[in-house]
């Protein structure tokens, strides 16, 4: 695929989405492993597969629906990635801004992912959710890497608030909604697709991560580039390599996934009922 970083390059891909609306969506969805079942509470769908979206990529993971879907969620105008993309299925880190770049030419203000993920910090257990604070990305690559094209974002930007402040704190106070328990923490980020050594794992605990997982990153690290608002949650679906006995399979993240996801649609629902729009 022909990579091209200027503007005029995701604006292809939001001209076919607005030639199917009449509106501008504010909020942005991406859902991640087996959490795809939000995507069917959200009113008047329009769904869009991602391999009729120019310039845009198609999801090869068999648990990703692999669709975007336009509509109202909440009283609230939404997009939603059901699927997304990640580094392991042979994308370039600079292919990955490809959804967010479209969430911001449609106008999207603010953008909220989730994540399976696999619990480090020896408090949690399989069920709990993490709101993301921070992420350590060990690779240390970013899809921001090549030309910079100002009127995306600046070719320096900051992190420190990439975890929206204002928008953990809402998602912290509805936190009593949930029968899943809420945790808050930092996500590690690693490659995949295999899953995380014991060896590595002590190494990610003792550098400070809670969680780790295998996508998140570059959508945060793009959206902070260009200015958006981000809110990141994980579904702790396994505990990591070495902090129980037995092995960990792609089988037991599908089922904690799907045995919690209607307890975490809730739990999103009453976030984005309180998330403010303009």
């Amino acid at each position: 695929m022909k990579y091209d970083y200027k503007l005029e390059y995701f604006e292809k891909s939001a001209e076919y989405v607005r030639s199917k609306i009449d509106y501008e969506p504010k909020i942005a969805l991406i859902l991640g492993s087996a959490l795809g079942g939000l995507a069917d509470d959200i009113e008047d769908p329009i769904e869009i597969p991602y391999g009729d979206i120019p310039n845009f990529l198609v999801s090869t993971v068999k648990s990703h629906a692999g669709k975007l879907i336009l509509g109202e969620l909440c009283g609230k105008k939404v997009v939603c990635m059901s699927g997304r993309f990640h580094y392991y299925e042979g994308y370039d880190f600079e292919q990955l801004v490809a959804p967010i770049r479209l969430f911001k030419l449609l106008g999207v203000e603010t953008v909220i992912l989730t994540n399976a993920a696999g619990g480090i910090n020896s408090g949690y257990r399989p069920g709990d959710l993490m709101i993301i604070n921070d992420h350590i990305n060990l690779m240390g690559a970013s899809p921001m890497r090549g030309p910079n094209d100002d009127r995306i974002g600046p070719r320096f930007f900051d992190m420190c608030n990439a975890y929206d402040k204002d928008l953990r704190e809402l998602a912290k106070s509805l936190a009593g909604s949930c029968e899943l328990r809420v945790q808050e923490g930092v996500y590690a980020y690693q490659v995949g697709p295999h899953f995380e050594t014991p060896a590595e794992i002590r190494f990610l605990r003792t550098a400070g991560a809670d969680a780790c997982g295998m996508s998140t990153i570059t959508e945060v690290l793009t959206a902070a580039h260009c200015g958006m608002r981000t809110l990141a949650i994980s579904l702790i679906t396994n505990m990591a390599a070495g902090m129980e006995v037995g092995g960990i399979n792609g089988a037991e993240v599908d089922v904690v996934a799907k045995r919690s996801s209607l307890e975490f649609r809730k739990y999103l629902k009453e976030i984005i009922k309180h998330i403010d729009v303009k």
